[in-house]
């Protein structure tokens, strides 16, 4: 009887390769596209190689090139949000509300901020 023995060729890659949820990368293309932030030190941070982090966020912002999708699409759209936020600009002020806030209490909130 022959018996096989699985062993490793040589020239093939040490580690397995990993697979990513599309939510663990959304949330990683997030925080890299957060002004002033080093891309390199999130990756190293989330076990990833930068370069896969790049890859990711271009993937995510719709851009062939790098550096391109960053300054036309608003990172916040990259992960739906189960609470969305909407912002209301009133003079130099933002008010920022959730779906589920009482009309009544937002009114009041408006009519102060106008007040003011």
């Amino acid at each position: 009887m022959i018996e096989a023995v699985p062993e490793r060729l040589d020239g093939s890659p040490r580690q397995l390769r990993r697979f990513w949820s599309e939510e663990f990368k959304a949330t990683a293309v997030e925080q890299a596209c957060q002004p002033g932030v080093n891309v390199s030190a999130i990756a190293r941070q989330i076990g990833i190689l930068p370069s896969q982090l790049y890859r990711w966020r271009r993937e995510f912002l719709g851009s062939d090139e790098p550096g391109q999708g960053a300054a036309t699409v608003d990172p916040q759209s990259v992960v739906s949000d189960p609470d969305p936020i909407v912002e209301i600009m009133i003079g130099n002020i933002v008010v920022r509300v959730g779906r589920h806030v009482d009309e009544a209490h937002l009114q009041r909130v408006i009519r102060a901020v106008r007040s003011a």
